[in-house]
């Protein structure tokens, strides 16, 4: 696949980046596949998007998404932001784009600049390339990806992250998310950053969901129902959406009682806990 940090193109077009593509299916696949995924990915209306708020770029570009949505999000524990911003605001990923955006706003709405450590499909949106420290979050990352993540851990701005890497999927009739990776633990201590979680309620569709236990069923390893995530983003249009920001956690909390994958797994758990909504 290209690597997104580079592109300079300001649309989607899902028939050159097939041709861009280190895949060879790709590179064959049939103009009709093409063209039904555009249909799925919203392609046009990505596109329109990115035309209509052309002359916004990164933090700006925030507001005026959730006013293009009508999405509002309602913040509880508004108090729990630190006064200084050089944290880790860690959160639950259940809906993939929308709670991206409500988090990057919230936080850049509090500390004005902020990188939000993303995967780097989100190069793809012009508007959003100034906001985002890039990872390849299905493959192995390219060094200048590593040499830019480090800038950002060392900086002072503030760090949006969601620990899962993936969106939540649906297990025993629970959306949460699977484990989360333990580099935010390391960072923490290594460059003095206290941890934020925050915590969304919420889900995507019923569609969603039983495209991802239909290829488990079937054993698919490629993840389609990814390709549904702009699809559900437009889905949250004119709605509330809730985000409850816990208690800060001081990195020194984050001793050798546990490893970092363990003391990650323990910042999970608070994220969910009832006791700390």
């Amino acid at each position: 696949m290209p690597k997104f940090s580079n592109l300079t193109s300001d649309h989607i077009n899902i028939r050159e980046l097939a041709k861009s593509s280190d895949s060879e299916l790709l590179k064959k696949m049939p103009g009709y596949i093409l063209s039904l995924l555009e249909k799925i990915i919203c392609q046009d209306e990505i596109n329109r998007i990115i035309d209509v708020y052309s002359d916004y770029q990164g933090v700006s570009f925030l507001p005026k998404m959730l006013e293009e949505l009508n999405i509002e999000p309602v913040v509880k524990g508004i108090d729990n932001l630190p006064e200084k911003g050089k944290c880790f605001f860690v959160a639950n990923h259940p809906y993939g784009f929308a709670d991206g955006l409500i988090l990057t706003w919230l936080v850049a709405s509090k500390y004005g600049n902020l990188k939000a450590i993303g995967n780097d499909v989100f190069m793809l949106i012009p508007q959003l390339r100034p906001l985002i420290a890039a990872v390849n979050v299905f493959g192995k990352n390219y060094r200048e990806y590593i040499r830019e993540l480090d800038k950002v851990y060392r900086s002072d701005i503030p760090i949006t992250h969601f620990p899962a890497g993936l969106v939540s999927r649906l297990n025993n009739l629970n959306v949460q998310d699977g484990n989360w990776h333990k580099s935010f633990i390391v960072k923490a201590v290594e460059c003095g950053r206290d941890v934020v979680p925050i915590y969304f309620p919420g889900k995507n569709s019923f569609l969603f969901y039983s495209i991802y236990k239909l290829r488990k069923v079937f054993m698919i390893s490629t993840t389609l129902e990814l390709a549904l995530l702009p699809r559900e983003l437009f889905n949250k249009r004119n709605r509330k959406i809730e985000v409850i920001i816990k208690e800060p956690i001081p990195c020194s909390t984050f001793d050798k009682t546990r490893t970092p994958h363990e003391w990650a797994q323990w910042v999970k758990t608070k994220v969910y806990s009832p006791d700390y909504h």
